[in-house]
């Protein structure tokens, strides 16, 4: 499912326009993003909670020369599933 599929189903099912949708998704997604850049962290009740993910600095090999490379610590962000979602999709 693409961004705008979402926004279909999500107009269809609150009754708005798909550009209404679109605009609600857009600012969803950049207000957890927001949060998430800012290191804290979003819950969401019976769907799940996103959060950082620190990445310490290590060493690393390219694949193609064997060469020993260093890869630089890094920030990614981490989506756990809450215990409603889980049972959801094991039905």
């Amino acid at each position: 499912m693409t961004k705008n599929d979402l926004a279909e189903r999500v107009a269809e099912r609150v009754g708005l326009g798909i550009g209404q949708a679109r605009e609600v998704l857009e600012s969803v997604f950049e207000t957890v993003s927001d949060e998430l850049a800012r290191g804290g962290e979003v819950s969401l009740a019976g769907f799940g909670k996103f959060s950082v993910s620190k990445r310490s600095a290590r060493t690393g090999r390219n694949p193609a020369t064997g060469e020993t490379i260093q890869i630089a610590a890094s920030n990614a962000a981490k989506f756990s599933a809450a215990s409603a979602l889980k049972q959801r999709l094991n039905g």
